[in-house]
């Protein structure tokens, strides 16, 4: 598998101050390949380099082959790219922005066309084609920017936060056009708060703190790291005090989430055996218990922290 981003010890300041701070990595081609970092972290810096709309202080960016600082233009001829703040033209109506984009990149009159119309069938957005920007939704207008990166049919697909703020049925709507266009082959440069949106999504992940990679594998892979950092999870027929099961032996921390309580421990038997006792003498009947493995979220936590 070749690689269609390379990046060389890319490094941004800012008034002295170091965003970025000598990354390297790799993307493969036809991987979701998942961004991920704490507000601050250097995250936004580093996908401005990549799509070209800023310098780095030092380092490079290689794009399907072409160096970014050298050769601009035909690298960004490959990308698509979603920012998380629409960038439509308001005045415009939906076709109207998705031919512009069509102009910019050169893609012939008949081509354009057949593919606006393509899009917008797929985005459920054909019926207000005509319609100007400035009367939809947020979400219509998250799918129409997603239609217009495609006009060009990049080879890589930068997305930043896709879904943020996004309903239900159009975020699912995002996400699965992710999946088609990596089964087509398409290279996906993803980054989202979303933690089990990148845990369903991304065949790798990186995460940045502070302006350096952290680290960069497999979700799965990525869980296995913490090892022994388990939890148990439990939910009780009537409100519990939290302090006494802080105080079970082998529990290292709790947290409640809704009405559930989760119970950190590398030790889910005596955990486990310590709520049924809990609940005996205390006469509090458990409604459900399950023993769960760390989560992507838990892993991101630990390596940020750890930073």
């Amino acid at each position: 598998m070749k690689n269609v981003i390379e990046v060389k010890e890319l490094t941004k300041h800012y008034n002295g101050l170091t965003a970025v701070d000598h990354i390297n990595f790799e993307v493969e081609e036809g991987e979701v390949f998942g961004f991920l970092g704490p507000n601050g972290a250097g995250k936004t810096t580093t996908v401005r380099m990549l799509t070209g709309v800023i310098k780095p202080s030092s380092g490079s960016v290689s794009v399907m082959g072409f160096d970014l600082g050298r050769d601009p233009i035909r690298a960004k001829e490959t990308m698509g790219v979603v920012p998380e703040l629409s960038n439509a033209y308001t005045e415009l109506s939906a076709w109207n922005n998705l031919q512009f984009m069509a102009e910019l990149y050169g893609v012939p009159k008949r081509v354009a066309v057949s593919r606006a119309e393509e899009l917008l069938t797929k985005f459920d957005l054909y019926d207000r084609k005509d319609h100007a920007v400035k009367t939809f939704s947020k979400g219509m207008k998250q799918k129409l920017i997603t239609a217009m990166s495609l006009m060009n049919d990049p080879e890589i697909l930068f997305l930043d936060e896709p879904t943020s703020g996004l309903d239900v049925r159009s975020a699912r709507l995002i996400k699965e056009m992710v999946r088609e266009l990596r089964d087509t082959g398409k290279t996906i440069f993803l980054t989202t708060h979303y933690m089990d949106e990148a845990s369903q999504l991304c065949n790798r992940i990186a995460i940045i703190n502070h302006g350096r990679i952290a680290a960069i594998d497999a979700p799965e892979k990525l869980k296995m790291r913490i090892g022994g950092l388990q939890y148990v999870e439990v939910s009780f027929t009537a409100p519990v005090d939290v302090s006494d099961l802080s105080a079970m032996s082998g529990i290292t921390r709790v947290r409640t989430s809704g009405d559930k309580i989760q119970l950190y421990t590398e030790e889910p038997d005596r955990a486990i055996r310590g709520l049924v006792d809990y609940s005996r003498s205390n006469d509090r009947e458990i409604v459900t218990l399950n023993t769960l493995t760390p989560t992507l979220e838990d892993v991101f936590v630990k390596l940020t922290e750890e930073e």
